[in-house]
């Protein structure tokens, strides 16, 4: 069932880059929903036949591969990769719905969705160190040409420093992975949570440290954020849904998956630095956003800042706070593609995101007032205000770390205020006043452009309203990762007691 989910893509690049004869761009776009769709529908089946309550991975698969270099394609889920496989799939659907119908060299461009979706959905299912090393440096490469061939102005400054800042994670990545399997002497890169015990504490804290450094620069973290600013703004509407939705949730996934899952002792040690750091990220990536005039690169910044609240959960390592983390990353890969969608339309009816031109767009008869009506919906979503999954994300996150790190968790509720500072002023901008005279009789948006961020708005109302649908899938995983009482009982004890 796990194949499916990253062989399916990769045999759609196929199809749709090599199909003889010629193919018309409105085809080759039906082709690629079509797979798209089935691919999504497929990972809710798999989300369907998961056990909440097992702790452990399942459907699991596993083939000797390389036996030299110790290398097996072992594949498997938990509660921790269900939810962003799910967001993959569904992202990836609707980065390919959202891409204009005229787009250059359609064949190619389609062929790259799938296999960046290809190599996301293999570094989550990964259950050997090596192979994930190589589906995470599999999706670098056609991140690279959806940048550098259909981005802005400036695509080839934006791609080059991705990639330059992306090989250095990889190259992090590699060597603590060598570093951790040449120390205790492993005969295989296969996944043991119990792996790194018997190393010296400096050696662990060595190995955890190249870790956190090249998942930092992914995520990003500050000072290693540069480069996403710059790649979202070069780059395509659809290439920054998925950038800001997905790609970023395989540095938080890794930071869990591998920081905190193989050198627990060394993560407690830094844990304290950890938080830290957080408070940095977030504080800075909102102050950041408060001076932007481009829509675009605020919500750029306000990833860097909302990445914070997931290095505080970890930090903290709480049942309650990690079932937070995955919340967070799933509400945030839905707001943040939400946002984008939407800046999106704007800029290519208004033919501008500054915020020093645009002003008025709520205007009912001249205006974007649908599009407006949904991005006041999403930046409320990403302020955290109650009911809606941008809410129980922070909650979650701020209720399980208050207890081990108050002081850094009371200075990251000051961050979600600023959220609300910069969003409103982005709104406020160019959604109310008197419509601007040079972007007066906008083009009609038609429901296929407002379609992809009222179905991602759907989704983050529900998960607002429900979010044990989402909650129940990471709890047992969460807890088996600290051994610890279950995060509901200790949010409500006397629910869970009945």
């Amino acid at each position: 069932m796990l194949s499916a989910l990253i062989w399916v893509p990769v045999l759609g690049a196929a199809l749709i880059g090599f199909w003889p004869g010629t193919v018309t761009p409105a085809r080759t776009r039906q082709v690629a929903l079509a797979i798209a769709g089935g691919i999504f529908i497929w990972s809710v089946i798999l989300a369907s036949q998961f056990d909440p309550a097992a702790a452990g991975v399942q459907f699991s698969e596993s083939v000797s591969w390389i036996e030299a270099l110790g290398l097996t394609y072992q594949l498997g889920v938990d509660g921790l990769s269900l939810p962003l496989v799910i967001l993959n799939g569904l992202l990836t659907w609707i980065a390919i719905y959202s891409t204009d119908e005229s787009v250059l060299r359609p064949r190619f461009y389609y062929s790259l969705l799938f296999l960046l979706s290809a190599g996301v959905a293999g570094a989550f299912l990964a259950q050997d160190l090596l192979l994930f090393f190589l589906f995470y440096e599999l999706e670098i490469i056609p991140l690279y040409f959806l940048i550098a061939i259909w981005g802005g102005q400036r695509r080839g400054y934006a791609a080059t420093k991705f990639l330059l800042y992306t090989a250095v994670s990889g190259i992090l990545v590699l060597a603590s992975f060598l570093g951790l399997v040449w120390n205790t002497g492993a005969n295989s890169f296969a996944y043991q949570p119990q792996l790194a015990q018997a190393l010296p504490l400096e050696t662990q804290l060595l190995l955890l440290g190249g870790i956190l450094v090249a998942f930092g620069i992914k995520i990003p973290l500050v000072p290693f954020h540069t480069w996403l600013p710059d790649a979202h703004v070069e780059a395509s509407t659809p290439i920054s849904v998925l950038l800001a939705g997905v790609l970023l949730k395989l540095g938080t996934y890794g930071l869990f998956k591998f920081g905190l899952g193989l050198f627990p002792d060394a993560w407690a040690t830094l844990a304290p630095w950890l938080a830290g750091w957080a408070v940095v990220s977030v504080l800075y990536g909102a102050l950041a956003a408060i001076a932007q005039t481009d829509m675009k690169k605020m919500v750029a910044f306000s990833s860097v800042g909302h990445m914070g609240y997931i290095l505080l959960a970890g930090a903290a390592a709480t049942p309650v706070s990690l079932v937070g983390a995955v919340f967070q990353m799933i509400s945030h890969g839905l707001i943040s593609a939400m946002l984008f969608l939407l800046v999106g339309v704007v800029y290519k009816k208004a033919g501008s995101r500054d915020l020093q031109v645009l002003t008025g767009l709520l205007n009912p008869e001249r205006g974007l007032p649908v599009v407006g009506s949904l991005m006041i919906l999403g930046v409320m979503a990403s302020a955290g205000i109650p009911g809606m999954a941008g809410f129980i994300a922070e909650f979650l996150v701020f209720r399980g770390s208050f207890p081990v790190f108050p002081a850094q968790t009371l200075l990251c509720m000051v961050g979600t205020g600023l959220t609300a500072v910069y969003f409103l002023l982005l709104v406020n901008r160019a959604f109310f006043g008197r419509l601007s005279e040079r972007v007066v009789n906008l083009p009609q948006v038609r429901w296929r452009d407002r379609m992809p961020a009222m179905i991602l708005a759907v989704v983050i109302v529900v998960l607002g309203v429900q979010p044990s649908w989402m909650v129940r899938w990471s709890e047992s995983t969460a807890t088996a990762m600290l051994d610890a009482p279950p995060a509901v009982a200790q949010v409500f004890p006397e629910s869970a007691a009945k």
